[in-house]
């Protein structure tokens, strides 16, 4: 009868006797719920750390493809240049191998020239030894 006087009040008796203000259940049930949001706590921060350690091995896959592809980028860049470089060098050496024709068919005249002028006074002489 004192416990329901009591109750009725909102004053609880607890397992160990000790007078409360919240009902055993009610203190129950918010203790259970303590125990399952310290469980959601620790596992949300587990879920953090786990979350956050896969972003940093993420971005370090970022750095290294986007690493990769700057190298990947620099070596058709150097590949271009190269295939720039040998063009010009190909388009020197053919004006270097006209410029040796156009020299070799200028001796080439010039020689033939020259062998008309031997023989054009091989003559001259060969006359000029018969005249006397």
């Amino acid at each position: 009868m004192a416990q329901a006087a009591l109750g009725s009040a909102g004053l609880h008796f607890d397992e160990l006797n000790k007078l409360r203000v919240l009902d055993p259940d009610v203190a129950q049930q918010t203790a259970q719920l303590r125990e399952e949001c310290k469980a959601f706590v620790d596992k949300i921060a587990e879920f953090q750390s786990t979350v956050g350690s896969l972003i940093e091995l993420v971005d370090q896959l970022a750095r290294a493809a986007e690493s990769e592809k700057m190298k990947a980028i620099g070596a058709r860049n150097l590949l271009k240049s190269i295939a720039k470089q040998r063009e010009a060098q190909e388009q020197q050496l053919q004006a270097l191998i006209a410029e040796k024709k156009m020299q070799l068919e200028r001796y080439r005249i010039e020689y033939e020239t020259l062998c008309k002028i031997e023989a054009d006074q091989n003559e001259f002489i060969d006359q000029f030894i018969f005249q006397k």
